[in-house]
């Protein structure tokens, strides 16, 4: 690839230098001398085409190139050598062109074998020695340091170890391994120290087959077919017969000539490469790298997309998705006791808690005496108590559940979430459920892509069903594919090839060969996957899923352009070869009027370096944008506590009922309905300055005026509280508005949020 590149280079060159040696030539009355110089300037010309046309059609393919050998080789031969030297410049200059745009859009991306490590240690007796990888053999005991990648397949030799797996089978959250467990090569140890018994050497191992599979399925993809040549197929035969007729007409062989001149395919052979390299760039300044004007072409015919789950269509590793109390008991002690205790540990699960915690502005205190179970949790002293957070079995033992604990089990299997409970002197006190969650862009992403005519959405994931599946549900997917190791999805890819042009979306290890195999492989590359972005046709550099979506949108304008472009080019180019028949356009002129022409038709392909905007809209600033979302993450933690409220009124005596509805209400009072009346009376009249149909406001008032009903039956319930006996019928009312609350303002926050990102101007 580099030496064609050289080549082309070479022979832009010679032509240019061809062209210029006969000017100056025929300015000095040598017209001899510059006949021989155009000549020289095209003849390398003519033989490097030969050679790739040769190439092409013993691989079954003639393209529009012919076009440019036969006006080339006939201007030579008919005593035409200035119009061949600038069909030479045309045709080489096209290809440099082409070139230049691809080389600016490709990066030096890390290669797939940069992640493994080179070196293990292993041990010998009571030492540990450092040997290269290729010398590992089975029976070898390794040491696995924490935070080192696997080096080869093996079984854990230790009493315990937590894996990270994610980058092989999806699975966000790490796991921990008992004694004589498989461990996989090229997941990640997540906890401490453990040794490793080598079951397989470093060529045989699971990364070194990933690193196979990409290679095969990369050598196996389909030859790429330009959309000129397509177009070349009737345009050729029309140029061979209309310079066939313009013969018979004259009976002269130079106006066939000048029709083959006229004819040369530059609109065709310029026209779409501009195009799709000004649509690369237009991509790559919304931070979507792609890889040359080839693979924009296939994204802009998609039909069918498969997406992996984590890390694509969700975050990509624990989050705290609520805290459930004991009867009594405030979330947000129980969350800062778990997080205050949880720094000691290197696990990345403590890492959620503690960076839940200082998200919501929490004081954490340092931990004392900590002792850590592996794999199970943590014991410690804070502020001279004794405190505890692990697992259930760790925690609760095999006594029998209380209620509140078989609700927070009960609600993490619903979630698929992992349960860390909290306790205080051996007392539980609550309980942090944690999990993998949707990407905030992932539904917008989902929309953009369904509004492009992508028709048929496919999510495969090394994953559990049942974490895939709600993800699936949530998002409206047309098929879910669950536990499918890297192999699987290499098949799966396959099959939705063979029915449509097909995008695999990832950003694991465990994605490199499926997006290898797909028409393109899309690799979400900002969290730095060398595999998923090395084996992809598409790098998305920013962390956000919906830039794929707009990737399609690019692509589809930018073939759009290049159609209408070589429409145009052939149009015109049809019109010169008319007038070159009846003798109007001799060679040279025909030549300067396909000049002409190409210049046309590359000015209109540039208009792919534009985005698409409706010219004189308006669009909300970034810094207001983010503002507005700022709002919105001092709004969620209000409903995280409204949450809890909800949550405490399933068992709490009456007069502690009524105390918590009336703090549910001066919160809904204070912060929810203020916020509610700004975005009506402030925000929504900025926004409806921008948005071309505000009919998607009027909606959202909808929503405005439901949450404030809600509001004043809460408030109405809480006037009364004094006058009313209360009992669990009027607390249960109270919470069910409670709940309706917390649940729409959630829903309502995500969709405002979806058209500050569609008006903004980031």
């Amino acid at each position: 690839m580099r030496f064609e590149r050289a080549l082309r280079w070479i022979l832009v060159s010679i032509a240019v230098a061809g062209l210029a040696a006969g000017l100056a030539a025929r300015t000095a009355g040598q017209p001899a001398l510059a006949d021989l110089a155009w000549a020289a300037g095209t003849a390398p010309v003519i033989a490097g085409l030969a050679i790739s046309m040769t190439r092409d059609i013993l691989a079954g393919r003639l393209g529009v190139d012919a076009i440019a050998l036969l006006s080339m080789g006939a201007a030579i031969a008919l005593g035409e050598p200035l119009a061949g030297v600038v069909v030479a410049l045309m045709y080489s200059g096209g290809n440099v062109l082409e070139d230049i745009a691809i080389a600016r859009a490709e990066h030096d991306l890390r290669s797939l074998v940069d992640r493994a490590p080179r070196e293990a240690h292993r041990r010998v007796g009571e030492r540990i020695e450092q040997v290269p990888i290729e010398a590992v053999v089975v029976g070898d005991q390794l040491v696995v340091r924490a935070g080192e990648v696997v080096p080869v397949d093996g079984v854990v030799d230790s009493q315990a170890a937590t894996i990270d797996e994610s980058a092989l089978t999806g699975e966000p959250i790490p796991v921990t391994k008992a004694r004589g467990a498989a461990v996989l090569s090229g997941s990640l140890n997540a906890g401490e120290t453990f040794q490793l018994a080598v079951t397989s050497p470093a060529g045989e191992s699971t990364y070194a087959g990933i690193v196979r599979m990409v290679t095969a399925a990369q050598t196996a993809k389909a030859p790429f077919i330009r959309l000129a040549d397509r177009y070349a197929l009737i345009f050729l035969p029309v140029t061979l017969a209309v310079a066939l007729v313009a013969w018979l007409i004259s009976g002269e062989l130079i106006r066939s000539l000048a029709v083959l001149v006229a004819a040369t395919p530059c609109p065709l052979i310029l026209a779409a490469p501009v195009a799709f390299i000004a649509g690369v760039a237009q991509a790559a300044r919304r931070g979507i790298l792609v890889k040359g004007g080839g693979p924009l072409e296939v994204v802009a015919r998609a039909h069918t997309v498969l997406f992996d789950k984590t890390g694509t269509l969700t975050v990509g590793g624990a989050r705290l998705l609520s805290v459930q109390v004991a009867p009594g008991e405030s979330a947000q002690e129980v969350l800062a006791l778990g997080a205050s205790l949880e720094q000691a540990s290197h696990h990345v699960l403590a890492k959620a808690i503690v960076a839940a915690a200082v998200e919501r502005g929490l004081k954490l205190r340092a931990p004392e005496q900590v002792r850590e179970a592996m794999g199970a949790g943590l014991h410690g002293t804070i502020d001279g108590q004794q405190v505890a957070a692990g697992s259930r079995e760790m925690i609760l033992g095999s006594r029998p559940l209380s209620p509140w604990e078989l609700r927070a089990i009960r609600r993490a299997s619903w979630r698929s979430a992992l349960v860390v409970f909290v306790a205080v002197e051996g007392r539980p006190i609550g309980a942090l459920l944690l999990a993998d969650e949707l990407r905030s862009d992932t539904p917008r992403a989902i929309r953009l892509m369904r509004d492009a005519g992508i028709a048929r959405m496919v999510m495969i994931t090394g994953d559990r069903a049942a974490a895939a599946q709600m993800i699936g549900a949530a998002l409206d997917l047309d098929v879910v594919l669950a536990d499918r190791a890297p192999a699987d999805k290499v098949e799966a890819v396959r099959t939705e090839q063979r029915l449509h042009p097909t995008i695999m979306v990832g950003d694991g290890i465990n994605d490199a060969p499926a997006l290898a195999a797909a028409d393109v492989g899309v690799a979400l590359g900002a969290r730095g996957a060398s595999a998923s972005s090395e084996a992809a046709d598409v790098v998305i550099l920013a962390d956000r899923l919906d830039r794929v979506g707009e990737a399609i949108i690019i692509a589809q304008r930018a073939r759009r352009i290049a159609v209408e472009s070589i429409m145009v080019g052939m149009g015109l180019s049809f019109a010169a070869m008319g007038a070159a028949t009846v003798g109007w356009l001799g060679p040279v002129p025909a030549a300067i009027v396909q000049e002409v022409i190409d210049v046309a038709v590359i000015l209109n392909a540039l208009r792919a370096l534009s985005p698409a905007h409706d010219w004189g809209r308006r669009r909300i600033t970034s810094e207001h944008g983010l503002e507005l979302h700022h709002d919105h993450e001092a709004l969620r933690q209000d409903l995280d506590r409204l949450r809890g409220i909800a949550d405490a009124l399933d068992e709490t005596p009456p007069e502690v009922g009524a105390a918590l509805i009336e703090e549910a209400n001066r919160l809904v009072q204070d912060r929810i309905v203020a916020h509610e009346r700004d975005d009506e009376g402030h925000v929504y009249p900025q926004l409806a300055a921008v948005l071309r149909e505000r009919h998607g406001l009027s909606a959202m008032s909808r929503a405005h005026r439901e949450i404030l009903h809600f509001a004043r039956l809460l408030a109405r319930v809480a006037e009364d509280l004094p006058s009313e006996q209360i009992d669990r019928y009027l607390v249960r009312d109270a919470q069910r508005v409670i709940e309706a609350i917390e649940t729409l303002v959630r829903m309502h926050t995500a969709q405002e949020e979806d058209i500050y990102e569609a008006v903004g101007t980031a």
